[in-house]
Order: C-alpha cells, then sequence, then structure tokens
C-alpha cells in the first residue's frame, strides 16, 4: 500500500498539484465561514439590529417604529401589546412615547440586553418579566409608566389611561386594588398627577388591608385620605346590609 501511494504521487504533475492546493484552500475557507457565521449570530451585532429594526419601520420614517410597526413586533416576540413585559422592555430602552420606539432608543435597549434577533429577544422575555420581582427595579418602572403613558401635552395623566397602567402594574400584587378602581370610578378626579401616581405605589406596599397601620395625620395625598374614607364607610355599610 505504501509503495502504491508514493508512485501516485510521483504521476502527479504540477497541474495536479495546484488542483489538490486549490481544493484545501476552499476547505479551510468554507469552515473558516462557518465559523465566523456561528461566532457572529452569537455575538450582538448592531448592524443585524439597526436591519431588525428598519424591518418595522416605513421608507418614508426609517429612522421612527411607529403604532403598526409595534404590531408586528409583538406578533413577531409572541407578545401582546398590553403584556406588561413590553412595559420593561420600553423602560429599557428609556422610550419617551408609548407606541414608539426610535432607532437610538431601540439601540439602547436591545443593545444592553444583547439582542438583535427575534430568537434572542425571546430567550430574554422571562428575564425582563423577573425584573418586577425585584423592588428598586419595578419602583422604578413604576416611576417611569407615568411620564411614558401619560399624554405629552399634558402635565397629568388623564383617568381611563392611568387606570390601565395601574392594573397592569399593581392590579395582580395589591390586594385593595379593585377598591381603589371602584373608587375612582365613583370619585371627582378625571386625571391622576405625578405626586399621587407614586404615593399610590407606596401606600400599596406600606398600608395593612384592613387599614390599621393608616395615619390619618400622615403626609399622604387628599386623594388617599379620601380613598380610605370612601373604604371605611362602603365597609360599614355592607356591615349593616349583612
Amino acid at each position: 500500500m505504501p509503495r502504491t501511494k508514493r508512485r501516485l504521487a510521483a504521476e502527479m504533475g504540477p497541474e495536479d498539484d495546484d488542483r489538490h492546493f486549490s481544493k484545501r484552500l476552499r476547505n479551510i475557507a468554507s469552515s473558516g465561514r462557518r465559523f465566523s457565521k456561528t461566532e457572529d449570530i452569537s455575538s450582538f451585532s448592531q448592524k443585524r439590529c439597526i436591519a431588525w429594526f428598519r424591518e418595522y419601520t416605513s421608507p418614508d420614517d426609517p429612522e421612527l417604529l411607529g403604532p403598526e410597526g409595534m404590531e408586528k413586533f409583538c406578533e413577531d416576540i409572541g407578545v401582546e401589546p398590553e403584556n406588561v413585559v413590553m412595559l420593561v422592555l420600553a423602560w429599557k430602552m428609556n422610550a419617551r412615547q408609548m407606541g414608539f420606539f426610535t432607532m437610538q432608543e431601540w439601540l439602547r435597549g436591545l443593545s444592553e440586553i444583547q439582542c438583535d434577533t427575534i430568537v434572542k429577544i425571546q430567550s430574554k422575555l422571562e428575564y425582563l418579566r423577573s425584573l418586577l420581582n425585584d423592588q428598586t427595579s419595578f419602583k422604578s418602572i413604576y416611576r417611569y409608566a407615568y411620564d411614558f403613558a401619560r399624554d405629552k401635552d399634558q402635565r397629568s395623566m388623564d383617568m381611563e389611561t392611568a387606570k390601565a397602567m395601574l392594573q397592569l402594574l399593581l392590579g395582580k400584587h395589591w390586594s385593595l386594588f379593585s377598591q381603589f378602581s371602584s373608587f375612582l370610578d365613583h370619585s371627582k378626579y378625571k386625571v391622576i398627577n405625578k405626586d399621587q401616581w407614586c404615593n399610590i405605589l407606596e401606600f400599596s406596599r406600606t398600608i395593612n388591608v384592613d387599614l390599621t397601620n393608616y395615619d390619618v395625620d400622615g403626609a399622604w395625598p387628599v386623594m388617599l385620605d379620601e380613598f380610605v374614607e370612601w373604604l371605611k364607610m362602603t365597609k360599614a355599610g355592607d356591615q349593616i346590609r349583612s
């Protein structure tokens, strides 16, 4: 066997050598391309992230992802637009206006979580949701939600939007939320200002369900004083009827 190989090699001419060498180069290049492709996909690419962003924008305004693009983006990643995880993602981007992402906001948020494809962001959804379980992050997201959701032409948030955002953020975590929502329905309030918004969170975190630790002389906004009074009257009325 060794003699046969040597004999075949001796019979090969210069052209055969060239063809053999070229084939080896092609094999090396091919394996290199496969390695590079795997490496590129696994690491974050700003270029790929921008190209992905452009899939959701129009040629007339390629720097802004609007409501139609947002709907398609949510569909692609398998999340409803009203899902709280979209608020967390917007917070990561520090997006200024609900329903819109600028390219700068998109890059800021997605580069932080190293996502430039649908699959990558889907793998990060549980991480984004988990931020709501961290008290510091949740407080930051809650405060951010006020300026994000309110009409930028108004200093306060309209009641309809406020109730929707409170439901999204506190509905599953605050035992008195349904009562507070009912109070708002029957109250004189048409808007919620930022001080009220921030104090609602503190109230939900610190005041017992039975209101035993509520200090009437505390520095709570009048809205919350009125809620406590309304709730006490409602409970008293329920007891009388029962």
